[in-house]
């Protein structure tokens, strides 16, 4: 059971991260309700953790391409600044936060260092 589930996900890895990536669009750009936590600045958590998956889906999913890892790292990047300023630009509901874009590169770069240590513990357990 356990190695048909790793084959059905190195298989449609790719369209996980397309997927994953969509959402992160679409729930960025979208008017959402108001909740009300008691915990200042929450959602930076939330950027923190949609973007760390966001870049170990597509790190993984070229993980044979490792000349790659720095464009998606930079391309992750990317796409959330972007997400930014469209969320400033294309909403009248949504503001584009400069705190937003840090916790997605944070996420980001937690994502490619984890990324890293487990191809570096599966590669040296392969020999």
């Amino acid at each position: 059971m356990q190695q048909r589930i790793k084959s059905l996900l190195k298989d449609n890895l790719y369209i996980i991260a397309i997927l994953i990536t969509i959402s992160i669009a679409y729930l960025s750009l979208r008017r959402m309700p108001k909740i009300e936590t008691g915990i200042n600045n929450v959602d930076k958590i939330y950027h923190f953790i949609a973007y760390f998956t966001l870049s170990i889906t597509w790190l993984f999913s070229f993980y044979r391409k490792p000349s790659l890892k720095y464009v998606i790292i930079i391309c992750c990047i990317l796409f959330g600044i972007i997400i930014e300023v469209s969320q400033q630009t294309l909403t009248t509901y949504r503001t584009g936060d400069y705190k937003d874009a840090l916790a997605n590169t944070v996420g980001i770069i937690l994502g490619f260092i984890v990324f890293n240590q487990i191809l570096k513990k599966i590669t040296v357990n392969s020999y």
